[in-house]
Order: structure tokens, then sequence, then C-alpha cells
């Protein structure tokens, strides 16, 4: 009864926000539009998008714009979660909340690092991140080159292990990004498995464990595949955390000498045994499908609880994640039956 009254209200809330998202039949309608501006017509009438389409002047109408609107919206969801949230929920949204300062940060380096001409592009952030963000944007976007911009994250958590590449004399954007990621999902193991309690760290161990594995697992394939990295340098861009993927296993996966061998030795793990990985699907859409299937089965069995949480915040990246690819197909003249398949399923 306990965390059914502590819960109530977000729940409640939740429930709401999630009869908003977009349906199978939503997304084909996109896919069949024949034009960006029809598929922003078509967001304006939709609950979740429409308070912030209807802002967007005709002119602006392009993906650029349109992705920072979604993103408005994903915030603006974030922020109604935590005004609904008790003190431990509150605990947990802080925590989540940075990814989207990683983010943020993310596209500051690359600014700085590629010497863009045009200025920082980070106004539809302000409200919210001037609200609950330790990060100062008026301080970042006076960033002229990398050093000034690890400087103006003094004060935030994300100075120390940024500060040690800059010192090095030697980072590149991969080693500042993959620091970031590094930190992130080290801290968020750590803290939340401090904050959380129970039958909350129970589900946050096997939903965001799931997570970690599936991420080097990912990682690790790319590596090989893409990249003919060595072990070594493999190490160095794993989570250095482990769950259902044990040590052994994970090592003979690293040191596997050829991706054929990875395969091999994957069909032998958890992973393979619990959401078969054969079947022609890229092991990013694997990824995403096996975290979609986790998130939904521990919210049915568990809907007063932080996986109601969790699962609508993956949903909703989702389909932001979704409507930018199908705007990016309708703006290169792909048929809707292509655009289905570059969206690789529709959000459940």
């Amino acid at each position: 009864m306990g965390n059914v009254m502590s819960y109530s209200g977000i729940v409640t809330k939740i429930r709401a926000m999630q009869a908003k998202l977009l349906t199978d039949q939503d997304f084909e309608k996109i896919a069949s539009l024949g034009s960006v501006t029809q598929a922003i017509e078509y967001l304006k009438e939709q609950p979740a998008y429409a308070g912030y389409m209807n802002k967007l002047d005709i002119s602006l109408y392009h993906r650029g714009n349109v992705e920072k609107v979604l993103y408005q919206s994903l915030y603006g969801d974030w922020v109604k979660m935590f005004r609904f949230a008790g003190m431990e929920q509150k605990k947990f949204l802080k925590v989540y909340w940075k990814r989207y300062e990683i983010d943020l940060i993310n596209y500051c380096l690359r600014i700085v690092f590629n010497h863009y001409d045009k200025p920082f592009d980070l106004d539809y952030k302000k409200e919210v991140f001037d609200r609950y963000s330790q990060i100062c944007i008026d301080r970042l976007i006076t960033s002229r080159n990398v050093d000034e911009l690890v400087e103006n994250l003094k004060g935030t958590e994300y100075y120390a292990p940024l500060c040690k590449i800059k010192e090095s004399g030697e980072g590149t954007m991969f080693d500042y990004d993959l620091a970031l990621e590094l930190y992130y999902f080290v801290t968020l193991w750590k803290k939340q498995r401090r904050n959380l309690k129970k039958k909350e760290l129970e589900l946050f161990t096997r939903d965001y464990g799931t997570k970690i594995d599936l991420l080097n697992v990912q990682w690790i394939y790319r590596a090989k595949k893409y990249y003919h990295m060595t072990p070594p340098d493999i190490y160095s861009l794993t989570i250095p955390i482990h769950y259902r993927l044990n040590v052994e296993e994970f090592k003979a996966l690293v040191e596997a000498p050829n991706v054929e061998q990875f395969e091999s030795l994957l069909q032998n793990t958890y992973y393979e045994k619990k959401y078969h990985f054969a079947g022609g699907k890229t092991i990013e859409q694997l990824y995403k499908d096996c975290l979609r299937q986790l998130y939904l089965v521990d919210r049915r069995r568990n809907p007063y609880s932080i996986a109601t949480i969790s699962t609508y915040l993956f949903l909703k990246e989702e389909e932001i994640y979704k409507l930018t690819t199908a705007l990016e197909c309708i703006r290169y003249g792909l048929t809707p039956r292509e655009t289905l398949r570059y969206l690789g399923g529709v959000i459940q």
C-alpha cells in the first residue's frame, strides 16, 4: 500500500502522458506524407506536440528546428514528472537528468572541436536547464575552444573527468565523449543503487544492468566490425560494470579474434537465450528491442514503481528518435516502406 500511495500522483500523470504517445498508425501516416511541412502540420494536431509545434513559424519548418521542439516536449514531460514526484522519485529523476546534461556538453564539444562558424544554439534548452541543471548555459556559450569549455564547467561534477583529458594535451573528441559516457554510467549505477531500496533497487539493477551489458555488447561488436580495434583498446571504451554478462563471458567477447567468433560466443550468453539475437536485425535494433521488452514487462508487473518512470522516458526518447528519422527520410524522398524500415519497428 505504501508504494501505491507514494506513486499514485506521478503514475496518474505518466498515464495521461502515455496516452499522448504516437501509435503505430500515426507513424504509418507520417511515413506516407509527401513533405516535411505536411509532417509538421500532422504533429500540430497531436496532443503531445501541438502546444510546442504551433509556436513554430512556417519559415522555420526544417528538421533542425523541429528537433528542438521535440526535445522541448521531452524536457517538458520530465518537468511534469518531477513536479508530481515524491522525495525518492525526485532523487531518481535528478540522476537520470544527467543524461541530458551530457548530451548538452557533447553538443558544445562538437561546436568548439569543429570550429563551427554558427553560434551555439541553446536558447530552446535554456529555460529548463537554468532551473534544473548544475550547468550554466550562459557560461558555456562563451567558450571559444575546448580548454575554455572545460573551464566553464568548473563547479560541476563533469569538470574533473574532462579536466584530466584537457591537461594531457592530447584529447580528441572521441576521448571526451568516451569520458562522459563512462562517467555517466558509473555514476548512475553507484548513485541509484545507493538511493534505491528493496524492490526499487531490484528493478533498477535489472533494467540498467541489462542496458549496460547490451551497450557493451554493441560497442564491442562495432569496435571489431568497423574499426578492427585490439582487445586493450576495446576494454578502454567499455563500461566497467557486469550484470548478466559475467566477467569471463565479457572477456571472451572482447578477445574474440574476429566478428564471426564474437557472434558465436554471443550465442552462449544469457542474452541470446532470452532475446534470440538471430533474425536479421542490426545489433543496434536488437538493443532497443530488448530494452523495450524489458521495460514494458517491468512496468506491467510493477506499475507503482520506478519502472513506470523509466519506461515512459525510454518510450518518449524512442518516439523523438523515430520522428526525427522519419522527417529525414521524408526530406530525402524515401517511400513509406523504406521510411518504416529505417524506423526499425513501431513504438508499442
